[in-house]
């Protein structure tokens, strides 16, 4: 059950990252073409001999139309025929991977023709741009706000308010130090407050979305998680290999999934006069407003099942074990030294004290827990000064007792929250005093002290 996350990470990257990085091949790459129809017909016919589908020729009136083309980002190259020295315009902002690609092409079409190929680039790239530092920036962004939400997981004291400011908080500062690296320290991305926005927006679509997929998924999001935003974005993005380059399956995901998105969004406000922009934006935004619905059906899920659970304890109910755990919290109960809690170890959520009836502590008492469903959560004994402490519960009513040889157990319901620690104490007296056979469960018939 141990090697289901590490069995995603081997498919992703065997059969995700593999075959779309492996052989790159033109793919539908549209090239702005002066020249009549009859020849742009001619031209398309030659290259769909040499590469079935690989480019999609446009007809335009003019050389300086095709180049415009290009300037605006409407096509990835520009080619003007010629008898003796056709001339190619290149774009390699578009991906220096893509334009050495399409720079093969057209100068074997000409050679063939026994022209000589002339060279223009229209968009260079800025020189801390090798062509793949954008996809290190979009990685730098990514995984930390993947991390944060399993991070977030074993916050014990953190209110959900609480997880999804760390997030937003986490996200700017992740957008904020790969701008200022990206942008100013390496000259990879352009100096412009939009690329921080975009950034940002890719944070949260990560964590935002992936926290809310927590509270329907438990402990597998992490493998939806996953495959979304790394197996599945990070090969589409378009960022490492063109998009242009990839199989038609990483093609179709690109304009879907955040990273590609982000990529897009970062090449046109570097390159293209922040041109294109309309659908990057709507696409971050929408996987952001998917992120918060997803919290708040969580949160509406979540008093659900305390509204069950409270109609439970009220009414006779036969206790029947769930065929599978519901809850969604990573960490385990534990039970925790009481007094001891260093920086860096989980804060208790649970903690008392068990005294007789003159207020003497009560050492080696048991206290146990379950939950409403009669499952036992977690079993420990009060220490010499008779305190206890306990941590990793899942938010939602438990039930706790206190028992001791010689004295009459006693129980009460609590509500545990990771938000705001439970201090329950506890007053045991002798069985002889107490009414034999009879169990408490109500804190003003049990003796137990909830602070």
């Amino acid at each position: 059950m141990g090697l289901w996350l590490p069995a995603i990470f081997l498919a992703g990257f065997l059969f995700s990252f593999l075959p779309a990085f492996h052989h790159p091949t033109p793919h539908h790459i549209k090239v702005a073409v002066a020249a009549p129809p009859t020849t742009t017909a001619q031209l398309q016919h030659q290259l769909d001999t040499a590469l079935p589908g690989g480019f999609t020729l446009r007809q335009v009136d003019s050389a300086a139309e095709a180049r415009s083309a290009v300037l605006n980002n409407d096509a990835v190259a520009a080619f003007a025929p010629a008898p003796h020295h056709p001339q190619l315009y290149g774009s390699k902002a578009d991906g220096a991977s893509m334009e050495s690609v399409i720079r093969q092409v057209f100068t074997s079409a000409a050679q063939k023709t026994g022209a000589t190929l002339d060279f223009q680039e229209l968009v260079p790239t800025r020189p801390g741009d090798p062509g793949t530092s954008p996809f290190y920036l979009l990685m730098a962004c990514t995984l930390p706000a993947y991390f944060l939400v399993v991070t977030m997981q074993r916050a014990v004291g953190f209110s959900r308010r609480a997880h999804v400011a760390t997030m937003v908080g986490g996200g700017v500062g992740a957008a904020l130090a790969s701008y200022l690296t990206g942008a100013y320290a390496m000259d990879a991305i352009p100096q412009h407050p939009l690329s921080l926005l975009y950034l940002f927006l890719l944070t949260q679509s990560v964590s935002l979305t992936s926290y809310g997929l927590v509270s329907f998924l438990g402990p597998l999001f992490p493998g939806v998680s996953v495959t979304l935003f790394l197996m599945l974005s990070a090969p589409s993005s378009g960022a490492a290999v063109p998009v242009g380059l990839l199989p038609d399956f990483f093609r179709f995901l690109h304009p879907v999934l955040p990273m590609g998105n982000t990529a897009d969004a970062l090449r046109n406000i570097g390159y293209f006069n922040d041109r294109q922009l309309g659908r990057p934006t709507a696409v971050l935004c929408a996987w952001v407003a998917l992120g918060a619905a997803l919290i708040v059906l969580g949160y509406v899920k979540h008093l659900r099942q305390l509204v069950r659970e409270a109609r439970a304890g009220m009414t006779e109910y036969v206790p029947v074990p769930p065929a599978e755990d519901p809850t969604v919290e990573l960490p385990e109960p534990i039970a925790l030294p009481p007094r001891r809690h260093h920086f860096g170890e989980q804060p208790p959520m649970l903690t008392g004290r068990v005294s007789g009836p003159v207020g003497e502590p009560l050492p080696d008492v048991t206290i146990t827990v379950t939950d409403p469903h009669g499952r036992q959560l977690l079993h420990t004994r009060t220490d010499q000064n008779g305190e206890y402490a306990a941590t990793g519960f899942h938010d939602g009513y438990a039930l706790v007792v206190a028992g001791a040889p010689g004295r009459q157990p006693v129980a009460t319901r609590l509500l545990l929250d990771r938000a705001t620690p439970v201090n329950q104490d506890f007053i045991l007296t002798p069985r002889q005093h107490a009414v034999p056979g009879r169990m408490h469960s109500h804190p003003a018939t049990t003796v137990a002290h909830d602070h």
